[in-house]
């Protein structure tokens, strides 16, 4: 008994002394990293913009968006709202005093015209890239629902050929649809969790195929239509949409932050993260990155605060716009992960 014993204990210490062994030349011969980046990182830069104070006290940045130039519009509710920015941050061009009444998002169209919701006023509104103003669509000061008013709107899609799409989603709980010349055609949606029902459409883009994506924030989906309103499909569960960005290779970058309720025992609880993502039409989460949450008044570079809008450069770069933290901030790419 004793001998088996014994013959049992010296073969258990064998083994364990063989296993070290292989861990050790395992260890020694490979790291447990990468040789080639294969994460795709941000850093942001703290220097960025050069935002020059005869634009006013910094403000809630709802609306984030870049041109075809790679140039920044930034839509701040301050009193010059429109602020054009290089990719180095130098201020280009900056229009809008005494035009809105509540900025909610910037768009362009396949002309390079600029589009800008105003859900206190209740309209939309088309200007040149200088600031000239070219269409209403909406009543000023006026809310309702019907084809010539809107209740709060929040964003506006504009296809290639011109149709036009707006989110009436703060008051009203709707998709509109307009002609190129601003002429009604039909609008969709009501109030609920089902498919085609909307609890808050806060932001909408197009794709190249014609597909409208709509975030609805407030029931952490995105929900997938054709331009006749009719329900394709929902992406739910995921993350709490708040801003929508799509590039001309129809990536789709979604901010917000991860699922939770909306309303929960009598209140309305904060963001417990701040997220970007990056979607493929097909619904993949191809990309994510996060950033902490900041702390009001006390928001340090690199942190968000109720993170409302988010927009891609040609280089990858993200432009992440906050309301309680009153900034836009660029996010620089880094390295290289795997093949976008």
């Amino acid at each position: 008994m004793l001998a088996a014993s014994w013959n049992r204990c010296v073969k258990t210490f064998c083994v364990a002394v063989a296993v070290a062994a292989l861990a050790t030349v395992a260890w020694a011969g490979y790291p447990n990293y990468p040789p080639q980046p294969t994460v795709t990182e941000y850093a942001v830069d703290p220097a960025w913009p050069q935002r020059p104070a005869e634009l006013g006290p910094a403000a809630a940045v709802p609306g984030v968006a870049v041109d075809r130039q790679d140039r920044v519009w930034c839509l701040q509710r301050s009193p010059v709202p429109v602020q054009v920015y290089s990719p180095d941050g130098e201020l280009l061009n900056s229009w809008g005093q005494g035009e809105f009444r509540g900025v909610h998002s910037v768009r362009f169209d396949s002309q390079g015209d600029v589009w800008i919701t105003d859900y206190v006023a209740h309209v939309v509104k088309k200007f040149t890239p200088q600031g000239k103003l070219l269409l209403v669509l909406g009543t000023p000061g006026a809310a309702g629902e019907d084809g010539a008013h809107f209740n709060a709107p929040t964003d506006v899609a504009i296809t290639p050929k011109g149709d036009v799409f707006v989110t009436d989603g703060y008051g009203n709980r709707r998709v509109v649809h307009f002609d190129p010349r601003g002429k009604f055609v039909k609008a969709w949606g009501e109030y609920g969790g089902g498919p085609g029902q909307f609890c808050l459409p806060h932001q909408i883009v197009v794709d190249s195929r014609g597909v409208l994506y709509v975030a609805d924030r407030n029931s952490g989906r995105i929900q997938l239509f054709d331009q006749e309103g009719k329900f394709l499909d929902q992406w739910s569960g995921v993350i709490m949409p708040w801003g929508l960005w799509i590039s001309p290779k129809d990536e789709i970058w979604v901010c917000g932050s991860s699922p939770q309720p909306w309303y929960k025992d009598g209140s309305y609880p904060p963001p417990k993260d701040q997220v970007f993502m990056r979607f493929s039409t097909d619904g993949r989460v191809r990309q994510v990155w996060t950033v902490p949450v900041g702390q009001d008044g006390q928001e340090k570079p690199g942190e968000c605060n109720w993170l409302h809008a988010v927009a891609a450069d040609s280089q990858g770069n993200l432009y992440a716009g906050d309301i309680m933290g009153k900034r836009i901030q660029k996010l620089v790419r880094q390295g290289t992960g795997a093949e976008r």
